[in-house]
């Protein structure tokens, strides 16, 4: 079983930079794909960016929805169970509560496939 904690969110300018953080307990956490989904206010849950658990090497696929690429960055490090999601150029779209998810499968976009939430941090980008 894991436990994910979200961190790093706030209120913050359009054109201006996050960081999340997902803290995850358990010992398995290199053994999860770890994704980041956002809801915004009356509008479903969607996924943001996801990265594959660890493999034979230390490289690690990601993925990002279309609308953040290039402004996201999802990244991982197995040695303190945490997983980033750098967030620059944010735009007031960008506003939600942001959740990270850990999952068995890889290259994963569907929240169904996740097995384990954490509770939600807020982001909120002014105009």
């Amino acid at each position: 079983q894991v436990q994910l904690v979200e961190s790093g969110g706030g209120l913050v300018q359009a054109g201006g930079s996050l960081r999340l953080s997902c803290a995850a307990s358990g010992r398995t956490f290199s053994s999860y794909s770890i994704g980041w989904f956002r809801q915004a206010p009356g509008k479903e849950r969607e996924f943001v960016a996801a990265i594959d658990r660890s493999g034979s090497s230390t490289y690690y696929r990601t993925y990002y929805r279309d609308s953040v690429k290039g402004r996201f960055t999802i990244s991982r490090d197995n040695a303190k169970n945490t997983v980033y999601l750098q967030m620059n150029s944010l735009k007031p779209e960008d506003t939600g509560v942001y959740y990270c998810a850990a999952s068995t499968y890889s290259g994963n976009s569907y929240a169904d496939n996740y097995d384990y939430w954490g509770q939600g941090t807020q982001v909120t980008v002014s105009s």
